[in-house]
């Protein structure tokens, strides 16, 4: 949990705001130094998961404040309305006395000046702090970017339910919030009058709200001009990058590198750099040094060309030596109610079949081009109409408007899924299920979510983790694959099953292979570990220490920086990075056979999981007698 600290730079000494049971964060001071804000996930309100008997937590958050010293009163201490009335009866009062003694009430307001400017120092009890904690009677979401001005506190929300980024505000002495605009980023000047506010790509600059915003003057950023010495600039960036990997590199001792020598054995080449993608090389080469994975750098300004699509029509098409038109050798399968899957060919009104030949795009002969792909440039998402024959003459042809893809990746993908699912099953009798996990980022956590659900009342399960790109969801799948059987749960006109449910009763295998990388390097470990199952394939990718993401670069370029790594439970020695994970059992696939549709991996994996399910194969136990008393 995120603890909040203050530093005395006299005492050299840091005191705890806050304590370990909630998770705090963004804390800022408010602008007269009496109170200390700060965001804080307190709020427990959890939802319940449709796949399963589960739960999480979206938003915990609100904004709170501590008062520094004992005596500051609470913004928030009950209000009476006698006293109201009296501070209304003494303004008055005042008004009247300055009215009659102008030089008297003059000196007080210099008096006033002067008392403020005694009050520079702040005063910090740090005895019963922690208690003297409040909270903005605010809505629960995610808060951030804390800025306080007198009585008003600025800050944006986007919570979960929340469409846009909103900028808020809240005024201590009214106690009232208010939402001033959706921006999602906002500054304020140095001597708090104005503030710059940031939307949609356009910026502007505005009296320090206290009401809505509407951004209705943008500043006019089209004539804004820097000179820019790009040498220079490539210097700077060079020595950055060097600089972030020496102080966040996960071990200092930066594998036994001396990287003050390698900044000086490339520092040379610098000079040369007439281009972004030089300057991003020569970094490349020297953090290369290091030895580790996921040492990445990339980005920053350059000329980008547009890049035109060309249209894909979702199948495999080869020309027809004797005609001269392409035909239809095969269509990929797809779920065109998922724009992601969509299979243009296969969608409905779309009269093309296997064979097919292709006769004309949008009325210009396939005969007389060079590459069917030709009629297809700059085509994706539009329509397109198709001539069609099932022989390669005009005479009996058919129309048929089509709207190709702009990529075939997730279709050659799915369809790649679709067919093992379909060997398993066939192979096995339908015993035993198949999952495929592309990476583990959210796309990989679908695709698990997608099939491990539906085939938990296998007997068994190959789990194929092979080409998986990595990520940081795999704690979350090895937890569903390790639960076990405490009993078993039943009700009346249903069938008995395992409990907890949402589990697999029965033997695993996993597969993987060289291109299982980072979190997939570390799926495959834990997968061992616990004595899951057997793995099956090849050596895995080996590079698992971390990365958090990129600090900025002037050009906006990115460095990624292996901050964290992991090493074995007795404590001896570095774990996985630059050697990966062994299989079980070692089979690599012939690449020839592989094209042909052979996946000598998978079939060991069957093979395996039916010799184990001839004496590991589970069955649920019928039910006891019934109960009476």
């Amino acid at each position: 949990m995120n603890k909040i600290y203050l530093y005395s730079l006299k005492e050299k000494k840091s005191y705890e705001l806050t304590d370990g049971w909630y998770s705090a964060s963004n804390p800022v001071f408010s602008s007269e130094g009496r109170f200390v804000f700060f965001t804080s996930d307190r709020d427990f309100n959890p939802i319940y998961s449709r796949t399963e008997w589960n739960h999480a937590y979206q938003d915990m958050s609100r904004i709170y404040l501590l008062t520094l010293a004992k005596s500051t009163d609470s913004p928030f201490k009950p209000r009476s309305d006698e006293v109201e009335v009296k501070k209304k009866e003494e303004k008055a009062k005042k008004a009247d006395a300055e009215v009659a003694e102008p030089n008297e009430g003059a000196e007080k307001q210099q008096q006033d000046k002067k008392e403020k400017k005694k009050k520079t120092n702040i005063k910090v009890d740090i005895d019963g702090i922690k208690d003297r904690i409040a909270v903005l009677p605010i809505a629960v979401s995610s808060y951030y970017n804390l800025r306080s001005v007198g009585d008003y506190l600025y800050y944006n929300r986007r919570g979960s339910k929340d469409n846009n980024t909103q900028l808020r505000m809240y005024n201590l002495k009214e106690r009232k919030e208010t939402e001033l605009g959706q921006f999602r980023g906002y500054e304020i000047s140095a001597d708090q009058k104005k503030m710059l506010v940031a939307s949609g790509g356009k910026f502007a600059i505005i009296d320090l709200p206290k009401s809505r915003v509407e951004m209705k003057e943008t500043l006019d950023l089209s004539d804004m001009e820097v000179h820019l010495d790009k040498k220079e600039q490539w210097r700077q960036i060079f020595n950055e990058c060097w600089r972030q990997m020496r102080e966040f590199f996960y071990v200092p001792n930066m594998h036994g590198v001396d990287w003050e020598a390698t900044r000086k054995h490339y520092e040379p080449l610098v000079a040369h750099v007439n281009h972004r993608v030089d300057l991003t090389y020569i970094i490349g080469e020297m953090i290369g040094e290091l030895n580790v994975g996921h040492t990445y750098v990339g980005g920053g300004e350059y000329p980008k060309p547009k890049r035109i699509t060309t249209g894909l029509l979702g199948a495999e098409i080869g020309r027809d030596g004797k005609s001269g038109y392409y035909r239809i050798e095969r269509i990929l399968r797809g779920q065109n109610w998922d724009k992601s899957i969509r299979s243009p060919l296969t969608e409905i009104g779309v009269d093309a079949n296997q064979g097919d030949y292709i006769l004309a795009v949008n009325g210009k002969s396939s005969a007389d081009v060079d590459n069917i792909y030709e009629l297809l440039l700059n085509k994706a998402g539009k329509q397109v109409t198709l001539k069609l024959n099932s022989k390669p003459r005009k005479k009996g042809g058919r129309d048929v408007i089509v709207i190709p893809t702009s990529s075939e990746q997730k279709l050659y993908y799915y369809e790649w899924v679709q067919t093992n699912i379909e060997k398993v099953s066939k192979a096995t009798d339908g015993k035993v299920g198949y999952i495929h996990v592309p990476d583990m980022g959210r796309y990989g956590l679908n695709e698990f979510v997608k099939y491990f659900y539906p085939q938990i009342r296998k007997k068994a399960l190959i789990i194929d983790v092979r080409g998986n790109g990595g990520g940081n969801v795999s704690p979350m799948l090895i937890e569903r694959l390790r639960r076990e059987i405490a009993m078993i749960d039943f009700s009346r006109n249903t069938a008995p099953e395992p409990d907890p449910s949402s589990m697999l009763y029965g033997p695993m295998v996993c597969l993987a292979d060289e291109f299982s990388a980072s979190d997939g390097d570390l799926f495959t470990y834990r997968f061992k570990k616990h004595k899951l199952g057997k793995v099956i394939g090849k050596r895995t990718w080996g590079g698992v220490v971390g990365i958090r993401g990129s600090l900025p670069l002037l050009d906006g370029g990115y460095l990624r920086k292996p901050e964290f790594s992991r090493y074995d439970v007795e404590g001896k020695k570095w774990i996985i990075e630059g050697y990966g994970v062994e299989p079980d059992i070692y089979v690599d696939n012939d690449p020839a056979k592989e094209y042909a549709g052979i996946d000598e991996q998978l079939n060991k994996a069957i093979e395996v999981i039916l010799e184990e399910l001839k004496t590991q194969e589970k069955e649920i136990p019928p039910l006891p007698p019934y109960p009476v008393k």
